[in-house]
């Protein structure tokens, strides 16, 4: 089998891939160093069944289908949502389905599905329809995002279509489930028939690394030119590793003037690893005659990479040698494969081999052209796929740490908080402010503002997980319980708002190690307790803080003064009252010794003897100044016998 490759570089910006990044063509040797990066990654590559869920949306009961002996499972890994009846066979891939699911706004703006899957590629198809109950015979516009990347955009008139009421696209699951969520936009709710999860070869569909794992490839078209059948890959008797993919037919496209071509005869090298087609792909094929063009023309997003797959295999028998056939095949009018030999590039004849390149294409159409060189045109069928980058999402543990946080805040089911919090960057959730580290290679949650949202419950300590906070605003709820203490180790918290609800408890010391801290706002609560020291300072330079109108709060001017001291006041109490005690008893007994100083030098006076033996001694110059310190004295106003 020939085949050509396309290869590319990785962008800058928050989604894996630059839309807008301009292709390469790599030869097949070029893919060789590709091939084995991919084989050593292989987890389960063809070991048994493939891994196929099916789910019948809304459904209470699994359901058997008799044409394909399907079961279909009945509806889980749903996030909100509610079931309607939709009439039997509306479905076409399903006839026995009769139920959808429907998410009104009132569930979210968010909500979606989340199925664990082993890690791999995989095909995820839908069916989208409508009815009374869900949408009033409404047409819905609506999103749908796979693995965090916006896929399928619903625009008005999708119902009118078959692959966009049925779209697909080939996906890569890196973490162990896919995910696949519906984004409203407010122009009817969204509606789910089916949802079908089906793995495929690893290596299907090689771009070429780092194209492969970093995009998905959004199906445009899957034609088996004037074909003997059309049907999914259960229909054609196609191998299950193939993904049950669906092959409509060429006839209703517009493409000039053709003549079908069919075979029975046997197909070589057509059916195997990794790409898995039908043999009756091979087995028709459209054709001209000598001279004459043929196209295909076909609306698609502008300013897109789309990844061309053209089949070939010389059915005809007038055409058994190389040089017979050649032709030239352009998209929008520039060359993609010039001088295409089908005989000369497979070996021989019923022999299949497949063409693949990815081009840019600027405008709104794509036109594939095969101009004949030699003799006519032949085409067994073509597959076009939009090459969708895939999103960089939000670190794993910050979107764990907010699961947790909407069951322990009670956040209502209106705000939805379903899937990942920060893409598809067109949908992120309410009340969640992202940032993206360049770094990294990942969003990360900056902010939460949810004032004034109803919240009725706690908060809890997975709080701590959200490291990159700058700031949270949970003010005006019903929230209760403490202050977590894991709050302190928000290093790059800036403001922290979670005033007029009902918290208590003390306030954690540990709030005094956030250093960037300028607004605080704990007011209108129930806390009680001394306000920590480490938070007295804030205010001082610079930072808001509001501790007010909580009745138990003591310790700063504005607030009661503590009734209940701490270890430390009590201490310092203790000296202080020591200190005192030992003071006065030093006093009392300095006013005794002055009283008995007095009262000896009264003694002294009234005894003249002893006044004359002891006139010329120190002590009794010392006795003589204490009279006369007596005699000087107030009191003697009242004893002037004493001065005869």
């Amino acid at each position: 089998m020939f085949l050509m490759g396309s290869g590319g570089q990785i962008g800058w910006s928050p989604s894996k891939l630059l839309s807008t990044t301009k292709l390469k063509t790599i030869s097949l040797v070029q893919l060789i160093p590709v091939f084995f990066f991919f084989a050593s990654a292989v987890v389960a590559q063809n070991v048994g069944a493939p891994v196929a869920v099916r789910i019948a949306c809304g459904s209470s009961e699994n359901s058997y289908s008799n044409r394909t002996n399907l079961v279909w499972l009945k509806d889980f890994g749903y996030m909100g949502g509610s079931s309607a009846s939709i009439p039997e066979g509306t479905s076409m891939i399903a006839p026995q389905l009769n139920t959808l699911r429907y998410f009104q706004y009132s569930d979210g703006a968010e909500n979606c599905y989340n199925i664990s899957v082993p890690i791999g590629r995989y095909l995820m198809r839908f069916f989208f329809t409508f009815g009374e109950v869900d949408n009033s015979n409404t047409e819905p516009q609506f999103d749908v995002s796979l693995e965090g990347t916006l896929t399928f955009p619903l625009q008005p008139g999708w119902s009118s279509y078959y692959d966009q009421a049925y779209p697909d696209a080939l996906v890569y699951v890196d973490d162990g489930a896919a995910t696949a969520c519906f984004h409203s936009s407010g122009h009817g709710n969204p509606a789910v028939v089916s949802l079908e999860i089906l793995q495929i070869n690893e290596l299907a569909y090689e771009l070429g690394y780092p194209w492969t794992l970093y995009v998905i490839l959004k199906t445009v078209k899957r034609v088996s030119c004037n074909a003997l059948e059309t049907g999914y890959g259960i229909d054609l008797d196609a191998d299950p590793w193939g993904g049950d993919r669906f092959w409509g037919s060429d006839i209703d496209l517009n493409k000039g003037a053709s003549t079908p071509l069919k075979t029975t005869a046997h197909i070589t090298n057509c059916c195997g690893a990794p790409n898995f087609y039908p043999e009756v792909l091979y087995q028709s094929a459209a054709t001209t005659g000598v001279g004459e063009n043929l196209y295909y023309s076909f609306q698609v997003e502008p300013n897109q990479n789309y990844s061309i797959w053209l089949h070939f295999a010389e059915i005809s028998p007038n055409i058994t040698q190389k040089g017979q056939r050649i032709f030239q095949i352009l998209v929008n009018d520039q060359p993609l494969f010039m001088g295409v030999d089908i005989v000369g590039y497979s070996g021989g004849p019923f022999t299949a081999i497949v063409l693949n390149k990815t081009i840019f294409v600027e405008g709104r159409t794509l036109t594939l052209t095969l101009k004949p060189v030699q003799g006519g045109i032949l085409i067994n069928g073509f597959e076009i796929y939009q090459l969708v980058p895939m999103e960089y999402t939000t670190v794993k543990s910050q979107v764990w740490a907010l699961q947790a946080l909407k069951d322990s805040l009670g956040v209502p089911s209106r705000l939805g908080w379903n899937g990942d919090p920060c893409v598809p960057q067109e949908h992120p959730w309410i009340g969640v402010d992202c940032g993206y580290d360049f770094t990294g290679n990942a969003w990360f949650l900056a902010g939460l503002s949810l004032s004034h949202q109803g919240l009725k419950g706690h908060i809890a300590e997975d709080i701590s997980y959200l490291p990159s906070l700058q700031s949270i605003n949970m003010s005006s709820n019903s929230l209760s319980g403490a202050i977590p203490s894991q709050l302190g180790n928000l290093s790059n918290l800036e403001i922290l708002d979670i005033s007029f609800n009902k918290l208590n408890g003390s306030i954690p010391g540990s709030l005094g190690n956030l250093t960037h801290l300028q607004e605080l706002y704990l007011n209108g609560n129930q806390l009680k307790g001394e306000v920590p020291v480490a938070l007295l300072s804030g205010p001082i330079h610079g930072a808001s803080f509001n501790f007010s109108d909580n009745s138990g709060l003591c310790g700063i001017p504005g607030l009661s003064s503590c009734g209940i001291l701490s270890s430390g006041s009590k201490v310092g109490l203790a000296v202080g009252t020591t200190l005192g005690a030992l003071i006065l008893v030093v006093c009392i007994l300095a006013i005794r010794q002055r009283r008995y100083n007095i009262a000896r030098a009264k003694r002294s006076h009234d005894a003249p003897f002893a006044r004359s033996r002891l006139s010329s001694t120190p002590e009794v110059q010392l006795q003589k100044l204490a009279i006369t310190d007596y005699i000087k004295s107030p009191h003697l106003e009242h004893t002037p016998q004493l001065l005869q």
